[in-house]
């Protein structure tokens, strides 16, 4: 039953090992769902019987999936790794994001199960969504708008960009909520002020895809809007949200999170800070089983006040490897090595992410001979079609960027 009070569901407030004897429960189902119709799990998974998963440690003892390494497969095993466990007449819809890493949607509601999220940020049905998520390739827009109707709320799909057309429409419909990036958030805000258009309906944002410094928090809350942040994939759905509580984020119902020492599948001691894994137990037409997300951060210990038992964690924490998140998008060390590849005559390439007022910016730094300024431009449009992104060019002299293998530099601060 959805909207049980100030909870989506029951769920939510089960007994701890009620809890994890029904996600054992499930799991032992979406393993033999897995191994019997996903090719690739077949062969992972080939001496893993799921009548044997009795514990999370026993979880603990089978293979990860890196999310690093999944574009490689997909390009060595078009078009899904053979990760994909529905025939295609099952799928709803098919998505790219960045890598590029190609996704699957089964049919049914709510099938990233951003509903939980919402419901604790404090929509309930009939509020209008104001979601700029994007609808183009990637499952943002979708999965933002699946949850909103999962509880009764009707979405305007904006997307990204037309700034001043979505002010209009805010002052015109009067949406209470808005769903995407913080720092867009801001940005329609802005807008509005400047415009002298009236955006003060949204008082309630679910928000993602990037980090929400304090600061940036405290600003929206000083302009009326209430914010709690969610932390999800385009492959897993929702991992965790912020509750009311605002102490951390806990962990979806439909998900298994572990904390391991990155690079490994081994779990670190409760509080320390690892890599989080996640394994799916609803996701039928894709299961992912002890998926390496590349993300960093650590379980807090109690439960929260808010009521919900489920774990939590401190959320985002930084990237065990060098990818990051820019807009709410994933830029890897393979973007900026396409980049060169499609210049040949320069040298080394460093990718610096800063923030600048709460919105990400990014500079590419290139190592290129006197001279070479007549290809800054050509440069821009490059890192832009690879990465899905603008980016300035700063051109440098050869030899100049350390030679410490760091392709991409995280230079932002939250204060």
């Amino acid at each position: 039953m959805v909207g049980h009070g100030d909870h989506y569901d029951t769920l939510e407030l089960r007994d701890p090992a009620e809890r994890i004897a029904a996600q054992l429960g499930l799991l032992r189902t979406q393993l033999a769902h897995a191994r019997a119709n996903a090719p690739y799990y077949a062969d992972l998974l080939a001496d893993h019987a799921p009548d044997a998963v009795a514990t999370l440690d026993d979880l603990a003892r089978l293979p990860v999936t890196r999310k690093s390494g999944l574009a490689a497969m997909q390009q060595d095993k078009p078009p899904f790794a053979g990760l994909v466990a529905l025939p295609s007449a099952e799928i709803a819809r098919v998505f790219q994001s960045p890598g590029p890493i190609y996704e699957v949607e089964g049919h049914g509601s709510d099938p990233f199960r951003f509903a939980r999220a919402m419901w604790a940020a404090g929509l309930r049905p009939g509020d209008l969504v104001h979601n700029t998520f994007s609808y183009h390739l990637t499952p943002a827009g979708m999965l933002m708008e699946t949850a909103a109707h999962a509880i009764g709320c009707p979405v305007f799909p904006a997307g990204v960009g037309n700034t001043e057309l979505q002010v209009q429409a805010i002052a015109h419909l009067r949406p209470v909520a808005y769903g995407g990036t913080p720092s867009f958030l801001k940005i329609l805000l802005d807008k509005g002020r400047e415009l002298g258009a009236d955006v003060s309906s949204i008082t309630k944002a679910l928000v993602g895809g990037e980090a929400l410094p304090p600061s940036l928090r405290a600003e929206l809350q000083d302009r009326g809007v209430t914010v709690r942040s969610s932390y999800g994939t385009a492959e897993l759905g929702l991992i965790a949200y912020e509750s009311p509580a605002l102490e951390g984020m806990i962990i979806d119902e439909g998900v298994i999170v572990e904390i391991v020492r990155p690079g490994t599948g081994d779990p670190v001691t409760p509080g320390e800070v690892g890599e989080v894994v996640v394994t799916q137990l609803h996701n039928r037409a894709m299961p992912l089983i002890r998926y390496a997300t590349g993300d960093l951060s650590a379980v807090l210990p109690g439960a929260s006040p808010c009521g919900r038992t489920n774990m939590r964690i401190k959320g985002w924490m930084g990237r065990a490897d060098q990818s990051t998140k820019v807009k709410g998008m994933f830029v890897t060390p393979g973007q900026i090595a396409e980049v060169a590849r499609r210049h040949p005559g320069i040298g080394r390439l460093r990718l610096v992410v800063t923030n600048q007022n709460n919105v990400d910016a990014m500079t590419l730094r290139v190592e290129a001979a006197d001279g070479a300024e007549a290809g800054v431009e050509t440069l821009a449009e490059t890192l832009q079609a690879v990465c899905k992104l603008r980016g300035a060019v700063e051109l440098v002299a050869p030899g100049s960027l350390p030679n410490d293998g760091k392709v991409i530099a995280d230079e932002r601060s939250y204060a």
